[in-house]
């Protein structure tokens, strides 16, 4: 299989480490060796179509910043799109960062990858968020697959798991904790009555926060997380539009203190129904089972017969997010001969 590796940040460079790792297990167990022959990064490219070698490909990133430095294979100012289009590998894999704005240029990567006959595993929630009806309608159209289960849970499988261990059962809703920068922040304002700028501080300085926090406190990448569980689980066709969102920044210590006294804590929560989707600050009791500290993700799925079923884990995470790729190019793998 032949990776085309769009994106050689943290999860990029897990990625690439896991298959160095892993490689032998992985023809092994499942039949066939995976191949980087192409990677893409904000400055350049590096590409040789009988695979790159990873360990020259990473000492490069980190010494000199860009693959576009890899000896004799390296070149400057990419344009993405035209390197998907011109290489021959099978997969794209897309694991630049999420833009809730436009989806750029993730979504016209993904495009690109699906009109020019390549199966795409992203991690990059932009493009679902905004346009995924339409992406899951060329990948059908085209009769290729899509895949995103690093997207929601990072290595926690919540997507897989309602897919496949949950078959048959109707699934009625499902609600969470999806972002654990915010989960994180909200631990810390109710464990050490922090205000929520200095929990903040805190959690950029502890790496779990960007520089940048909008799109976690803000609420978009829970409402984007609940927008893929809408259109992959549920079956209800939603944009990042349709979602009501409330981000965190004005929950207090005297409300968190409050929530306490009740035998509950505020969370940032999705939910998603047929109906409704949200993305808010809730008083959950510290019974529910989504009620999860620090930088846990949880996420119960409402079922019609087996009631309500929830899984618990790390939401993110450079290696866990890229054994959620490997997980999906194993699927991918599984479901066609490449």
């Amino acid at each position: 299989m032949r990776i085309i590796l769009v994106g050689f940040g943290t999860v990029g460079q897990s990625l690439a480490r896991i298959i160095q790792k892993d490689r032998e297990r992985i023809v092994d167990e499942y039949g066939f060796e995976p191949q980087i022959t192409t990677i893409v990064d904000s400055q350049g490219y590096c590409q040789d179509e009988n695979g790159l070698d990873l360990t020259v490909a990473l000492k490069v990133k980190e010494k000199l910043g860009t693959v576009a430095k890899y000896p004799g294979k390296g070149k400057q100012r990419p344009l993405a799109s035209r390197i998907i289009s011109n290489s021959e590998g099978e997969v794209v894999v897309e694991s630049t960062p999420s833009n809730f704005k436009d989806g750029e240029p993730g979504l016209s990567n993904i495009k690109q990858a699906l009109t020019t006959g390549k199966h795409v595993v992203t991690v990059n929630k932009g493009p679902l968020a905004l346009a995924m009806p339409a992406l899951l309608e060329l990948a059908d159209h085209k009769k290729l697959q899509l895949r995103f289960s690093g997207t929601v849970g990072g290595g926690t499988p919540f997507l897989s798991f309602a897919s496949k261990c949950l078959p048959g059962e109707k699934i009625l809703g499902a609600h969470g904790i999806l972002n654990g920068t915010t989960n994180y922040i909200l631990t810390r304002m109710e464990n050490s009555s922090l205000s929520f700028r200095a929990a903040l501080r805190e959690a950029q300085m502890k790496g779990y926060a960007e520089t940048d926090p909008a799109n976690d406190v803000q609420g978009f990448d829970t409402a984007a997380k609940i927008v893929i569980i809408a259109n992959c689980i549920i079956k209800r066709r939603l944009s990042l539009h349709d979602v009501e969102i409330t981000g965190i920044s004005k929950v207090t210590p005297q409300s968190i203190r409050i929530a306490k006294a009740s035998g509950a804590k505020i969370k940032l929560v999705g939910r998603i129904s047929k109906s409704k989707a949200t993305v808010k600050p809730e008083e959950i009791s510290t019974t529910d089972p989504v009620c999860v500290p620090d930088t846990l993700n949880a996420l119960t799925f409402s079922t019609e017969h087996a009631g309500n079923v929830t899984l618990v884990g790390q939401g993110a995470g450079g290696e866990q997010t890229g054994s959620a790729i490997l997980r999906d190019l194993v699927d991918i793998r599984g479901r066609y001969t490449i």
